[in-house]
């Protein structure tokens, strides 16, 4: 996965149009520069990459428009730096919590604690993280569901953290098929950025019975589904026949 710089001094919003001066530049910290990743976020995740422009991501960091131009180029430039920036933090999170708990567990590991310990990072960061990983957790939902780039966006960030889920889980289900775990890890893609979205979806449908912003309690039910779902196309290929 090729690193963006993030690195890049900042300038402060400019008193005219054109590249900011160096020594300027160097003097201002980050401040502005996170102002365009949240503004960017905040767009993207409410209107689609397609549905956001270059000068309403400055519009709304209050900025000019060459400043997003000069540090993050052009508007899938900048996108790819707004997902990577949290995504990084994410994935290492949910890597780091899966092998402390296969290490915590030798022998003696089971789907439930596994799939916890994978699905707890994204769910706490959108519970304490802020307004800033609810924009981001809504940007991962779209970007999943996205048909033109959302594969490649997807697999360029996520796949190395998902590889080694499956990794771990193929010792859990040694018998598995290569196919069955890869359809339901999935089927568990598509329900964790469908929930971490907050649609507002659940609510409507249960007439208030369950709250799409409950995510404590979605992450529990979450590790019960999916774990299940893991031993059902897994261990039972007769189930394969008759539904097909």
């Amino acid at each position: 996965m090729t690193k963006l710089d993030l690195s890049r001094p900042v300038a402060a919003t400019p008193a005219r149009r054109g590249r900011p001066p160096k020594l300027k530049a160097q003097a201002i910290g980050g401040d502005t520069r996170e102002s365009i990743l949240d503004a960017a976020e905040d767009l993207f995740s409410k209107h689609g990459f397609y549905g956001v422009t270059i000068r309403e991501v400055a519009r709304e960091a209050g900025v000019d428009t060459a400043l997003v131009h000069y540090y993050f180029g052009a508007k899938r430039d900048l996108f790819d730096a707004v997902f990577l920036r949290r995504a990084e933090v994410w994935n290492n999170d949910r890597v780091e919590a899966i092998n402390r708990y296969a290490l915590a567990h030798p022998g003696a590991m089971t789907l439930e604690g596994l799939l916890r310990a994978f699905l707890e990072p994204p769910f706490q960061w959108s519970l304490k993280g802020g307004p800033g990983w609810k924009h981001y957790s809504a940007l991962v939902a779209q970007t999943n569901a996205n048909p033109a780039f959302g594969g490649e966006t997807m697999a360029r960030y996520f796949d190395p953290a998902i590889r080694r889920l499956i990794e771990l889980i193929r010792i859990l289900l040694p018998d598995a098929r290569e196919e069955d775990l890869y359809w339901g890890w999935h089927n568990l893609s598509g329900a964790l950025t469908l929930t971490l979205g907050e649609t507002g979806r659940l609510d409507r449908l249960s007439d208030g019975r369950c709250r799409s912003g409950d995510l404590e309690t979605a992450c529990d039910y979450m590790v019960r589904f999916a774990a299940a779902g893991f031993r059902a196309v897994c261990q039972q290929p007769s189930t394969r026949s008759l539904i097909g």
